[in-house]
């Protein structure tokens, strides 16, 4: 099926930016950087997939399983996203709110061309019909110096951006949902809010490499399928499987960075200590492992961590990792349809949470909150969570990021509206 080629890599921080620059002139394209953040479940430091042999687009009706048949039968390596409103595929839900970037709902694609990078260590594999190519390819890479793969989009403007929900309006939407929480409908609920430009003619490339410069997160993405882009600096793990382990990272609770070294200190300690975050990602703890429980083997489903603070060059992350042994009666796609969406984006209980946000959120979320990654050609898999992530129509010159925030009982309307702004600053500074 594939030919498999190893090389050594003198400078994998180098090459990184020859394979990013080398892959533009592709129509489909998964580049995945874990910008070498130390974590334990790591397996490539970076992996690019390009040009699709086969794919599967398709909305949300009947996605799962479409999905389900199309990793069967291909047994092969694929790359491609999960968007949100796949909800409605799942439960009996609807999305009816305005959608400005019009992304189909799951997209995946077989790549003609792999590269996975490990270290100094790089897999390629092609497909047998365009084996020849892999010397020719690699060259071309290496000598590539600057930016003369891909179309080149003349310098953009400083763009509008505009806010899709008002402060007043914030408030009073949140206000709305602590009614709910008093009323018991819900514990805590993931509000997010769009930010977006119209007439944007943007770089996808530049923008990306500046995100992640600013960023360095562990799940890095950037996509293309043609004129429709997704440049990630997201932080978290949905989910991935090794063999018959599952591993899910949920993250709940920001706080800010600073350059100063004992303000830093102070910031991370109160994260770590605040009753009101570790509230939140306990409560989601707890919806991850009944997701997971789901396929486990009776018993398996296990907190490794709990309510940990992780740092990045953003802001401080309370992040808690649960694991599972997959029964084997389920299938890899079964693992995501019964976990999906992340209780991370959605909140508790779940089903009741995805209808209230619905109707008090703006716009679809579409792509954001869903989930980019890969499956292997053992059935293995690894996502993200797309958060941190800038979404780009380049035919309706449409650009486009969320943030959200949790709300609880004990949230405090502005308070939330603050931290909103302050995930959205690293977008917000590579847009302008």
């Amino acid at each position: 099926m594939r030919v498999s080629i190893h090389k050594h890599i003198a400078d994998p921080k180098q090459f990184k930016q020859q394979l990013l620059l080398w892959s533009q002139q592709f129509r489909e394209v998964v580049f995945l950087d874990s910008n070498s953040y130390p974590q334990e479940y790591s397996s490539f430091d970076c992996l690019l997939a390009v040009d699709a042999f086969t794919s599967i687009k398709t909305d949300f009706h009947n996605a799962f399983e479409d999905l389900k048949q199309y990793q069967a039968t291909t047994k092969d390596w694929l790359f491609g996203y999960l968007s949100y409103d796949l909800k409605n595929n799942i439960e009996n839900l609807i999305s009816a709110n305005f959608d400005g970037l019009d992304f189909p709902d799951l997209f995946f694609f077989q790549p003609k061309k792999i590269f996975l990078l490990k270290e100094n260590q790089l897999e390629i594999q092609y497909l047998f019909l365009c084996d020849d190519e892999v010397e020719d390819d690699f060259n071309e890479m290496v000598e590539s110096q600057s930016q003369s793969f891909g179309t080149k989009v003349e310098n953009s403007a400083s763009l509008k951006i505009d806010q899709r929900i008002s402060k007043e309006l914030y408030v009073e939407k949140v206000t709305k949902m602590l009614q709910h929480i008093h009323a018991g409908d819900m514990y805590e609920a993931n509000f997010c809010m769009e930010f977006f430009a119209e007439n944007a003619l943007i770089n996808p490339l530049e923008k990306f490499q500046k995100l992640n410069e600013i960023s360095a997160a562990p799940f890095s993405v950037f996509f293309k399928n043609n004129k429709q882009f997704l440049l990630s600096a997201s932080p978290e793990r949905y989910i991935k499987k090794v063999g018959d382990t599952l591993i899910s990272q949920p993250i709940k609770g920001t706080s800010k960075r600073f350059s100063d070294p004992d303000e830093d200190q102070k910031s991370k300690q109160f994260l770590e200590s605040d009753a009101k975050e570790r509230a939140e990602n306990i409560m989601i703890t707890d919806l991850v492992r009944n997701d997971l429980s789901h396929t486990a083997q009776k018993g398996s489903v296990e907190v490794v961590e709990l309510c940990k603070i992780y740092s990045f060059l953003q802001v401080h992350q309370m992040i808690s990792t649960i694991t599972s042994k997959l029964d084997l009666q389920y299938t890899p796609v079964d693992v995501l349809k019964t976990t999906f969406p992340m209780g991370s984006m959605t909140g508790a209980p779940k089903i009741s949470v995805m209808k209230i946000i619905e109707d008090l959120e703006e716009t679809k979320r579409g792509l954001y909150s869903g989930a980019v990654g890969y499956f292997t050609p053992e059935g293995d898999f690894d996502f993200n969570v797309v958060i941190r992530s800038i979404l780009y129509n380049q035919e309706k010159k449409y650009v486009s990021f969320s943030v959200g925030s949790a709300i609880t009982a004990q949230s405090i309307p502005e308070k939330e509206y603050e931290e909103c702004l302050l995930k959205a600053k690293a977008m917000h500074e590579v847009l302008k």
